[in-house]
């Protein structure tokens, strides 16, 4: 397993950050935020709301239909001008359909099962996003910290080159060169303040405000020990590859029904009709029906459900393959910053060290000025590469936690009401009268608490 027993060391980069006041955010605060706050996971809750109302119809397709109309007629005709009123109620129910409708409520069921699959996968886009967006003002703040102290630094030796230019000591050409980098080194600044402009742009976009002082996140998340475990989890986790799942079986059960249209179907009727003289009839019938010719359009819906299911197991198995590398690719990130971190506090302090020792040296008139910069820079660049490889580990982290399926409010703890897919989908998939049922007085408890009305 990888060290996370390492202390994040962008703890040590703390004295280059501005001070932290009293109200400051954490990682877990802007993760909170978005998933509170976003539009997306909202637009794909309503879609799986959809959904599960398509389960209440297909149920209600079962049921009997009852229907009833009401009539007036008037005439103005000799010798019996006047009026009429007349009054029906008919009932119909399907007896037999090939099980058509049945496979219809298992279709939408296995829908309902993909959406909700969508949601996860969308819930866990979000929160990396999240994490990213953090991270990455955690990034440029560093980078405009590091920018301003190497401008005190090289202004500061830009004055020292004047001075010793005034007694002689150096050149103007020496001059020339330290007011050449100072000019660099501002322009550098310039440009990672605008960095951190657009960061703080993608936090406000990403997580629905703008940044205050951001505290150092925690250590990363634990991860699988190792890729293949990883590969493994997500093969079972990874909401994508869920989502897939089902709708294969969606396919699956969409050539059963095609393949079953040409079988017949019974249904029973009953019906009653009154008018205003008060005599009525009443009906009872059976019809038994079913197709002989459609020129062709059966068979053709049949080889089409047929193609849609050949393009669905192909999606599966292409789904799979961009999982494994999902994977792949964050276990590769992750080494990469793992194996760069230690590294990277070797030059920082080496660099350290040789900048100190530059500057006596050129005190003493050993060392060129130009030698002076250049280390400085060496240093500059160190502590820029210390800052990204730490950012970049944790971002690896939750780049894996998101390909195995597992990045959502729940599993990080979140102290966030968790939404539950289920509470909707049990109030309606019975299909209840919402104003005549208790079902369906369950279902206006269900949509007030989601605050839908």
């Amino acid at each position: 397993m990888l060290g996370w027993a390492r202390k994040s060391g962008l703890a040590a980069i703390g004295a280059a950050l501005t001070v932290q006041p009293v109200m400051a955010e954490s990682l877990s605060d802007a993760l909170a935020m978005a998933y509170r706050t976003s539009g997306l996971i909202e637009q794909n809750r309503a879609v799986l709301r959809a959904a599960d109302e398509d389960v209440a119809q297909a149920v209600a397709a079962l049921r009997p239909v009852i229907n009833y109309t009401l009539g007036a007629n008037y005439s103005n005709r000799m010798p019996n001008d006047g009026g009429s009123l007349a009054a029906s109620l008919s009932v119909g129910l399907g007896l037999y359909d090939g099980d058509r409708r049945k496979l219809g409520v298992d279709a939408a069921k296995e829908t309902v099962l993909a959406t909700r699959a969508a949601l996860v996968d969308v819930e866990n886009s979000v929160l990396l996003n999240a994490v990213t967006a953090y991270l990455g003002v955690r990034r440029a703040e560093a980078f405009v910290e590091l920018r301003k102290n190497n401008v005190r630094l090289l202004t500061e030796h830009l004055r020292a080159t004047r001075d010793r230019f005034e007694v002689g000591e150096l050149s103007r050409t020496d001059v020339s060169v330290a007011e050449a980098r100072l000019a660099a080194a501002r322009s550098g600044l310039a440009a990672e303040e605008g960095s951190f402009a657009r960061a703080r742009e993608q936090y406000r976009a990403t997580i629905g405000s703008y940044p205050g002082t951001l505290l150092p996140p925690p250590d990363p998340p634990s991860v699988p020990d190792s890729e293949q475990e990883a590969r493994a989890m997500a093969r079972e986790h990874n909401p994508q590859l869920k989502q897939v799942q089902h709708q294969t079986k969606v396919v699956d059960i969409g050539v059963e029904r095609a393949a079953r249209s040409r079988l017949p179907t019974l249904s029973g009727t009953a019906g009653m009709e009154f008018n205003d003289d008060g005599d009525g009839t009443a009906s009872v019938g059976i019809q038994f029906s079913g197709p002989i010719y459609q020129g062709g359009t059966m068979p053709s819906a049949l080889r089409k459900a047929q193609a849609q299911r050949d393009q669905v197991r192909a999606q599966l198995h292409t789904t799979g393959l961009m999982v494994d590398q999902q994977v792949s690719n964050a276990y590769s990130s992750l080494a990469v910053a793992e194996a760069g971190i230690e590294s990277s506090e070797q030059q920082v302090g080496a660099a350290q060290l040789a900048l100190q020792g530059v500057r006596e040296e050129f005190q003493l008139g050993a060392r060129a000025s130009l030698e002076v910069l250049d280390q400085e820079q060496e240093l500059l660049d160190a502590q820029t590469n210390r800052v990204s490889v730490e950012i970049d580990r944790h971002i690896a982290a939750y780049q894996i936690l998101d390909a195995i399926g597992v990045l959502t409010a729940e599993s990080l703890g979140l102290d966030v009401p968790i939404y539950d897919p289920q509470a909707y989908y049990d109030a309606v998939r019975g299909a209840p009268s919402r104003y005549a049922s208790p079902q369906g007085k369950k279902l206006d408890r269900v949509l007030r608490a989601i605050g839908q009305e």
